[in-house]
């Protein structure tokens, strides 16, 4: 329960956290000395405003010393925490500029509470306190040195009650106070030092995991694009072997179903090469139109398949600038997904249209579409969302998510709108030349 009292920073992380923690504590200097600056140079304005009613405040000399006091060290430590750099200074000298002002912080909330207690009893360790806990929650210091700050503490109370006129009996009452008033700032800031150091120690420990995924991910990329590499030699050897029986024996049913297999598994192939490729090759772009492009593309398709595939041009002339390859791989990829999940009878449509300053190219079927499940997940790579075709076609999952990154380096954007049994739509934005 009490771990937190003895507890050490990992010597693995210890280096990175002194420095991470010295830079967080200089942060903190800045941002309370200014807010003192703030709160006591108001307080000094007020008394020059309404100088004749502030002295008559119990205790006013000492409370108007104190708060010259901390306007002059709050300026000091505001100007180094302000105009120089975590940089420019060492470790060692950030961490005794923050001991120095956090001593100096707690001196000066003692003397507020000091000066209080000497006309107002209730008060007494009010602002004290309140000095405690800042000190505690805004500062992650190391345990050998806020043993420095407790025994200081210590001294401080204990030297003020013996100046003081109270009888021996009440100053042993005060010092034992400042005692607990120590044990209160060691604990409460073991306490905050722990919660950093263990919040930073897990941020490591979490960036340290990444690395190695990162690491393991790019071994993986790499083992499986060369044996997809050696895979496609005897696989080219197979397709042209059953290209040269299908010439021979004509529409030979095996041979016409060894080149299919080959060619289908040629593509699993070349997406899964695609995939696992950690840099993408910069795009090659040229510039042509948009609707001469869809209309071959189109034709190719209609002239290999029996479906019906109508083509809808956009009114004016479209010009883009992109991979003309790479594109027709992706519509290749949405006409052949649009086939498969509708029926034989069903047309696809293929529309091209313009948007503001982008051409829309839209492939739409009325085939059995897709679950709302499913829809935030298509893109993903080796996505849980790929399903058969009705005709039995299988799927890894890599079609959608590689065309989703080819898009993306066109610096466009592929969407899909979808409603269960009446079809699907993707649509692909484009800038326009």
């Amino acid at each position: 329960m009490l771990h937190f009292l003895t507890y050490r920073t990992p010597d693995k992380f210890l280096n990175a956290f002194d420095a991470y923690a010295a830079d967080g504590n200089l942060r903190s200097v800045k941002i309370i000395s200014s807010l003192i600056l703030v709160v006591s140079g108001i307080s000094r304005v007020l008394v020059f405003l309404f100088y004749e009613e502030a002295i008559k405040i119990q205790g006013y000399d000492q409370l108007s010393i104190n708060n010259w006091f901390q306007l002059a060290f709050c300026a000091v430590f505001f100007g180094i925490s302000a105009y120089l750099t975590p940089k420019q200074l060492s470790l060692r000298h950030k961490k005794i500029i923050v001991l120095a002002f956090v001593a100096l912080f707690l001196t000066s909330s003692f003397n507020i509470s000091y000066i209080i207690s000497l006309h107002n009893t209730k008060n007494t360790l009010f602002v004290f306190l309140v000095g405690i806990v800042t000190a505690s929650l805004f500062f992650a210091i190391e345990y050998q040195q806020m043993k420095l700050l407790v025994v200081y503490i210590i001294a401080l109370y204990f030297s003020a009650t013996q100046f003081s006129e109270l009888d021996n009996q009440q100053k042993i009452i005060n010092f034992m106070a400042g005692i607990i008033l120590g044990i209160v700032l060691l604990s409460f800031s073991r306490y905050s030092y722990y919660f950093k150091s263990s919040h930073f120690v897990k941020i490591k420990e979490l960036e340290q995991k990444n690395i190695e995924i990162a690491h393991l991910n790019n071994q993986r990329g790499e083992i499986l694009s060369f044996v997809a590499h050696d895979l496609r030699a005897p696989l080219n050897n197979i397709e042209a072997l059953s290209q040269m029986m299908l010439l021979e024996k004509g529409d030979d049913g095996e041979a016409k179903m060894i080149y299919s297999s080959a060619l289908q598994a040629k593509n699993i192939i070349n997406d899964l090469i695609e995939a696992v490729r950690a840099n993408q090759p910069e795009l090659q772009k040229e510039t042509f139109d948009l609707n001469p492009y869809l209309q071959k593309i189109v034709y190719k398709w209609e002239t290999n398949t029996n479906r019906k595939i109508i083509f809808s041009q956009a009114t004016e002339r479209l010009r883009l600038s992109a991979n003309a390859s790479k594109l027709e791989r992706v519509i290749d990829n949405l006409i052949s997904n649009a086939l498969k999940f509708s029926a034989v009878d069903k047309e696809i449509n293929v529309l091209a249209s313009k948007v503001k300053n982008k051409a829309l190219i839209s492939v739409k079927d009325y085939g059995i579409g897709i679950p709302p499940e499913l829809q935030s997940h298509i893109f993903e790579q080796f996505s849980k969302a790929g399903r058969k075709g009705l005709r039995g076609e299988k799927s890894i999952g890599l079609g959608l998510h590689i065309s989703y990154k080819i898009i993306e380096q066109h610096q466009g954007e592929l969407l899909v709108s979808s409603v269960e049994n009446q079809g699907t739509t993707f649509t692909i934005q484009l800038p326009l030349v």
